[in-house]
């Protein structure tokens, strides 16, 4: 029996000492280079923000067409997308507080650009349902643009100033 334990303590050290792994079919893997693993800072990349520009632009050739449906198409998967970001860049933010300021900060940066560019499509469909007669529709997209970006930016003013002509707020802002 203690023969047996004897052999049974040397087998680890046989594994150290020869090794448990066959190199000889390894695969490496070799990165020429590093920017190609960082998918989703390229461009032409799906969530990203320059995709939200591109719904825009997209919404903003089937307007000139007349085209509104399509339009809308593209204008709502531009305020989804940009909501989606929005809403992954707050978490990062909220995540990393005082654990690394570097990342909150880029994070902070990115969500407003986000935001900026939410506002944008928020206007443009608005502006939409409004010219197709839905304006019950325009109103809470309205809403969302004043509360996402303040009722002092340019942004919260102009969309406030469309409440007031669509007669669902009546006291005017002095801000």
């Amino acid at each position: 029996m203690q023969k047996k334990m004897k052999f049974l303590k040397l087998i680890p050290i046989l594994f150290i000492f020869f090794g448990n792994v066959p190199y000889k079919n390894e695969v490496h893997a070799e990165i020429k280079n590093p920017e190609d693993f960082r998918v989703l800072s390229n461009e032409s990349k799906k969530l990203s923000i320059s995709n939200v520009v591109y719904f825009i632009k997209e919404g903003d050739k089937y307007i000139k067409s007349g085209d509104f449906e399509k339009a809308k198409e593209f204008y709502v998967d531009a305020r989804k997308l940009a909501k989606q970001l929005a809403s992954f860049y707050s978490d990062l933010n909220s995540s990393f507080k005082g654990i690394d300021a570097r990342i909150p900060n880029e994070m902070q940066r990115k969500g407003k650009q986000t935001l900026q560019i939410l506002a944008e499509s928020n206007e443009r469909l608005a502006s939409l349902y409004i010219k197709t007669e839905k304006p019950e529709v325009a109103v809470p997209i309205l809403v969302e643009t004043i509360r996402i970006m303040s009722p002092n930016s340019p942004e919260g003013k102009e969309a406030y100033e469309r409440l007031i002509q669509l007669g669902f707020v009546e006291t005017k802002y002095k801000g």
